[in-house]
This record gives structure tokens, sequence and C-alpha cells, in this order.
């Protein structure tokens, strides 16, 4: 049976600066998703994980130090993910391991995610000072300057919709919720893109605020925000995604779809 306790989670743990593969630590993301769905029938949704690791480094052949910013991505309907500490410890292990060229970097990172989440890896690693990772602005409707009253932010709300058909994108910064495991408050910019009818954005922002003290990890936060506003709204079309600021470096962006051909730019926010 898995057992969350057994990973560096919540834990003082060793700085190993070595290469050591199996720092890395899968989590299956059934456990949480049986729980979403209880006495329910799963929704079906497309998407990916995106991470972003800024701080990847390791010595060259010479001895010479290089560093890069790694992206990578992977299904959301792989079996696992990976848990984030364990991430930035398997990183570290980089730093003062010697490597013939980048691409041998590139081929360890890429084998060893794929082998311990058992599903297809996309790894880049992009220079530092790459045009990929220039800030950019959400293109949409912000919801955060909408007058409301918030009695008790646990308070669940209803999402109301009007009967007019739209297309939109609406986003905010006041996502918050916490590590499942430490408590520690996870900080993100949520965005909405749908179609159909439209979804009364002070309900909206209203449920994403009662989200504030959830103690679930990235993913699955997105994964219940998606659930929530399917099942109460059935839009024709849904894509919720979040870009989640940098804890130990790693950022991470979950994108959840109704459609297979969903959008899967990987933006930088100015937060992050």
């Amino acid at each position: 049976m898995f057992n969350l306790t057994s990973s560096e989670l919540g834990k003082k743990s060793q700085y190993i600066s070595k290469y050591k593969p199996d720092l890395l630590f899968a989590i299956p993301r059934k456990l949480k998703r049986a729980e979403l769905f209880v006495g329910q029938n799963p929704v079906q949704f497309h998407g990916v994980d995106i991470w972003n690791a800024y701080e990847v480094s390791w010595l060259d052949i010479q001895g010479k130090p290089q560093v890069r910013i790694a992206e990578i991505i992977y299904d959301a309907n792989s079996e696992f993910m990976v848990e984030s500490k364990s991430l930035k410890l398997y990183l570290n292990s980089f730093n003062n391991s010697n490597f013939n060229t980048p691409e041998e970097v590139h081929n360890l990172i890429t084998n060893d995610l794929s082998t311990i989440l058992k599903t297809k890896i996309k790894c880049v690693l992009y220079n530092v000072e790459s045009s990929h990772y220039i800030p950019q602005k959400i293109q949409g409707i912000l919801l955060d300057d909408l007058d409301i009253n918030i009695k008790n932010c646990n308070d669940k709300p209803i999402l109301e919709q009007a009967h007019d058909i739209v297309e939109e994108l609406l986003y905010t910064h006041l996502l918050k919720s916490n590590c499942l495991v430490t408590g520690q408050p996870d900080f993100g910019s949520l965005i909405v893109r749908y179609s159909g009818q439209k979804i009364n954005h002070i309900s909206v922002l209203r449920y994403i605020i009662s989200l504030r003290n959830l103690n679930e990890f990235h993913e699955q936060c997105i994964e219940r925000i998606f659930f929530e506003i399917y099942k109460n709204c059935r839009p024709n079309f849904l894509e919720v995604s979040a870009r989640y600021t940098r804890r130990g470096g790693i950022d991470i962006n979950p994108i959840r779809s109704s459609s297979e051909n969903f959008a899967q730019s990987n933006y930088r926010s100015f937060r992050q």
C-alpha cells in the first residue's frame, strides 16, 4: 500500500550533491481522484503537468559548472506524479557530478523520470538567458477587482450562471491552497477558459477564495476546480490551468481540459 510518509516531504533532508536517481518519489494519482469522485462518475479530462526547474546545475568534464532551466512535461493521465521535494533533491544531486555534455544530463533526467512515473517525459534544458522564459501578462478578464464581501473564506459558494452563451477566459491571482503534507501555503494564478452558459464572475471568485485553506497538491487542487465547474455549470468546453509560484526553485503548472486539443503553452507569469 502507498505511504506518503516514506517520502522526504516535511522532513529535514540531507543535501546530496552526487547523482542519485533513487531520490525521486512517485505519488499515485488515483488516491485523491477516488476521493474527488466518490459516489459520482469520474469526469474525463485531458492535460499535462508542466514543471520549470530554475536551479539545474552540474560540472562538465573539466569541472566547470554548467547551469540550465529545465522544462519537464508529462501527461495528466499518467498513473503517477512526481513529489516536488524529491525532484528538487534529485536535481541537487547533479550539482557536483561530472557529465560530458548537456545531452547526457537531459537523457538522464528524461529516463529517470520516465522510469519512476511510468510515462513518457518531455524534457528541455534551456539556456538561462532564453527568451522562452520572458514573463508574459495573462490575456483575459481579471476577477481580482470585483467588489465582494467574504465573511468566511471556508464557506463553499454556489457557482451561478446566466442564460447568455459566451466564450471567456477568466483569471485571478488570488488562488491559494496548502501543501497536503506540510501545510505550507501554495500561491498561484488561476486561468479558466470556457464556452457555454455564462458563469457569474463573482461566484467564480468566491469559489476560488473558498479553497484558501484546502490541503491538496497543486495538481489535485486544479482537478478539483475543473470538476466543480464542470459538474455545476456543464460548459461546452472547459480548460482550467494554474501558474503556481516557485517553491525550492521549481514552479508547477497543471493544465486540465475537456478537449484533447488543449493549449500546452508554457509561458512564465510575472509572479514566477
